[in-house]
């Protein structure tokens, strides 16, 4: 999150568990400690992937690293933008394309799991009507 005391990784314990609206609520509070500067060290410790977003405040590209010792990725989001591109028979189209980094700890996971899960990543971001069937 991006705050007046810098970019800062609160994270949400036991997300797996959690309804996207159970999801969407602990962010809403965890931002709202973060603009007062009242996160507790257990907001900002015990993660085990990250998703950190740069492109809301305008970066392209990341190179996401691991920088906690309990964290086996992390996933680096840049801005959404338009760009040409081929559509199936050749004729140049608009294009929205989103830069996404990746970083594992290959001792817990291997790159071709990573690979994969950047692929499913990928499909639900262009089609995210996909994802409601999986909401709870």
């Amino acid at each position: 999150m991006d705050t007046p005391q810098g970019l800062i990784v609160p994270n949400i314990k036991s997300v797996a568990s959690l309804s996207i609206h159970e999801i969407a609520a602990e962010i809403t509070r965890l931002s709202a400690l973060a603009r007062a500067g009242k996160l507790s060290p257990q907001n900002l410790t015990g993660g085990t992937f990250t998703v950190s977003n740069i492109g809301s405040i305008g970066g392209t590209y990341v190179a996401p690293i691991i920088a906690s010792g309990t964290e086996v990725g992390i996933l680096g989001l840049g801005r959404g933008r338009t760009v040409p591109g081929f559509d199936e028979r050749g004729n140049v189209v608009r294009k929205e394309v989103m830069h996404m980094g990746w970083s594992a700890d290959h001792r817990v996971v291997d790159g071709a799991t990573v690979a994969r899960c950047a692929e499913e990543v990928r499909r639900w971001v262009e089609r995210p009507e996909g994802m409601v069937v999986h909401l709870r």
